[in-house]
């Protein structure tokens, strides 16, 4: 049984926003942060969990992967539902990340993708989203993560496109149906790599109430025209899931916080303005050799970039009354 309390095939809002919405004048929520799991591979899940918990983060990004909750598991079911009672125990939030290298195929990373020529390979990805949706439905997720894959060689856009919109089409229904958003990814080097990207595939849909986006303030540093404050104003009615690391300007290389070129107070206050309540998950994959000390030196890095809750004007400044 779902534990999502948005169950059910209605439009899902950006995630915990304030009715009022806090760029009009209402009251600004702290933001909730979590670490990705991708980046404690070197961790038993419930050590993980436990120490995320311990640190005060607010929830964790789960990458669906073999040494974790494992999706393609005979019993996922069962290791869902103990996961679950785990989350509950230890007052964590959840999102469900799709990212595992070689879940799929112990030789291509990241693949079969949803734009490979083969349709079987397609749809096998595709029914990894499906089972991804299910999971986060039976955990109480706020979204589930995906991206489009890397452009084969030999394809032209306007197929790989339509391959991207024809694999999503039963991962949508499934989202629907579970009441669970697919936020997908801007991922550099991918067919759907910008924000412009994203709503190529949004309109090419017809703009599904289930489709959201998932931005990785990194990215929006290494690619986007805008800066990464500028990038969650254009982002926030779409969003339903972040990313956070640091990175350089058109270099692809998740670093720690503080150790790349991001000015974080804007961004963190753009997105506190919009009333975003979903989880922001530090993403360190490469750094897993040392996740516990990354995991616990970003959360007071992040505390402190954060603003203080309170309320804020239109614009999504602090009001000079409070």
């Amino acid at each position: 049984m779902s534990r999502n309390p948005n169950h059910g095939p209605t439009q899902a809002p950006n995630p915990g926003a304030d009715d009022a919405g806090a760029g009009a004048g209402g009251l600004t929520r702290p933001l909730r942060f979590g670490y990705g799991t991708n980046g404690l591979a070197d961790l038993r899940l419930d050590d993980a969990l436990a120490l995320l918990a311990d640190l005060g983060y607010d929830g964790v990004g789960l990458t669906l992967d073999h040494m974790h909750l494992d999706p393609l598991a005979d019993d996922l079911a069962a290791r869902t539902r103990r996961v679950a009672r785990r989350l509950d125990a230890l007052g964590l939030g959840v999102t469900v990340e799709t990212g595992a290298r070689y879940v799929l195929d112990p030789r291509r990373k990241h693949g079969p993708s949803l734009l490979d020529p083969d349709p079987e390979d397609r749809a096998r990805r595709a029914g990894l989203l499906v089972r991804a949706v299910r999971v986060a439905a039976d955990l109480g997720a706020h979204a589930v993560h995906c991206f489009s894959g890397v452009m084969p060689a030999g394809t032209d856009e306007d197929t790989a496109w339509k391959r991207l919109a024809e694999a999503l089409a039963p991962v949508l229904d499934a989202a629907a149906t579970a009441g669970v958003p697919l936020a997908v990814e801007p991922e550099p080097g991918h067919l759907l790599a910008t924000l412009a990207d994203f709503h190529t595939l949004r309109r090419t849909l017809g703009d599904p109430g289930h489709l959201g986006l998932t931005l990785d303030i990194g990215h929006c540093q290494c690619l986007e025209p805008l800066p990464p404050a500028d990038c969650v104003r254009a982002a926030a009615p779409w969003l339903r899931h972040v990313q956070i690391e640091d990175m350089r300007r058109g270099v692809h290389e998740h670093l720690p916080l503080g150790d790349g070129e991001i000015d974080f107070p804007p961004v963190l206050e753009a997105l506190a303005a919009t009333g975003y309540q979903g989880l922001t998950v530090v993403e360190l994959p490469r750094h897993s050799h040392a996740g516990p000390h990354f995991a616990e030196r970003s959360l007071p890095f992040l505390r402190r970039a954060a603003p203080a809750p309170g309320r804020t004007n239109r614009s999504g400044e602090p009001s000079a009354t409070h």
